[in-house]
């Protein structure tokens, strides 16, 4: 069987989930204790691919090859592609052909999440003789999606871009299969009204010339993390079905501990309940408080006399004396502390190194 290389888009500027992204990747924001693009390596090395291009913008490129490394961690032979200015995903495409040669690659975009494995999906494009192959998802809101039509064998007929009257509610997943074909479409393009080279303009050439493209409707969860809400869901749904109870920390006599919680070595749980699924860093101290399920604690946070539920903390985040936090996001080295006696329940998106007095 042919080889696919894999290309991992991690370049952009994530302006939908600032102000964490301002100092940082969107694809490093942890789901469940772990960077959004873990998961998507993950999935490329089931697939059985060792051969991965990491294409990096300038202001976050830094960051994810230290996130990274070499790719030792899953078996990759790791390629990083500088993308000058995010001018497409097709225009990524582009830059990374030098990597990429005339070989068949899956291109998969390094903020997205899905609950299944991509191993058949590759067998299958290697095996059909085609194109190109798309992920498909039903949605409830096509007109905010890239969306496909397609026949009766599944065979994609048009696409478009965020159209005012869909015409179907199949959205593209950001995962796309592509033989060497897809580069003479993409040398045809011209930049659309947004400046880009879109994917979706390319795959059209290769349709209007004849080609085949087939499609896989996916049936479990697809979450693009690129918004605080999505990023929470995407933090319910991973907790729920993937996190499994261990306790590596100290709890005391005093808490109390029911359901699924992962608690990191060096963390302290002192008088307080956790109530799981819930995911706890090493080095995190919780005293006197209550963590509710779907939360995530980064290593070396502080929660003292507060209720968490709902909740993704970066390391280094601190809490103390909220009455209750939840569907929240807080980035690195943050607090929220309370110096009043009202009660209230609040909901908080704050970046690094942010302080909020309430």
């Amino acid at each position: 069987m042919m080889a696919l290389k894999g290309l991992v888009l991690s370049g952009g500027k994530g302006t939908r989930l600032r102000p964490l992204t301002h100092t940082g990747a969107k694809q490093l924001v942890p789901v469940a204790n772990r960077p959004i693009l873990y998961y998507v390596l993950d999935n490329l090395q089931e697939a059985g691919i060792d051969e991965v291009g990491i294409v990096i913008a300038p202001e976050t490129g830094a960051a994810i090859r230290e996130a990274v490394g070499s790719g030792e961690r899953w078996g990759f032979k790791v390629e990083y592609i500088l993308q000058d200015e995010p001018l497409g995903l097709a225009h990524a495409v582009k830059v990374a052909r030098p990597f990429l040669g005339r070989d068949p690659f899956v291109m998969y975009l390094g903020d997205n999440l899905i609950g299944s494995a991509i191993s058949t999906f590759c067998r299958d494009f290697v095996a059909g003789e085609v194109d190109a192959t798309l992920l498909l998802k039903r949605v409830g809101n096509p007109s905010a999606f890239g969306i496909a039509e397609i026949d009766a064998q599944g065979r994609i007929t048009k696409l478009a871009e965020k159209p005012k009257e869909p015409k179907s509610d199949l959205a593209l997943v950001g995962i796309y299969f592509f033989s060497e074909k897809i580069h003479d479409a993409i040398d045809q393009l011209k930049p659309s009204w947004r400046g880009e080279l879109e994917i979706t303009d390319a795959i059209q050439v290769l349709l209007d010339h004849g080609g085949l493209v087939s499609s896989h409707e996916i049936a479990s969860w697809w979450l693009d993390t690129g918004k605080k809400d999505d990023l929470l869901t995407a933090n319910t749904v991973v907790l729920d079905e993937w996190l499994k109870h261990q306790i590596d920390g100290e709890v005391d006599s005093d808490s109390e501990v029911t359901g699924r919680v992962r608690l990191g070595q060096g963390s302290r749980v002192i008088n307080s309940k956790l109530r799981g699924p819930v995911v706890i860093g090493e080095n995190v101290r919780i005293e006197n408080s209550f963590i509710g399920p779907f939360t995530s604690i980064g290593d070396g946070c502080r929660i003292v006399g507060s209720v968490l539920e709902h909740c993704v903390l970066l390391e280094n985040a601190r809490v103390e004396g909220v009455d209750r936090l939840e569907d929240s996001l807080l980035g690195k080295s943050s607090a929220v502390l309370k110096n009043h006696g009202s009660h209230h329940a609040y909901r908080l998106m704050i970046g690094d190194d942010s302080e909020v007095l309430l």
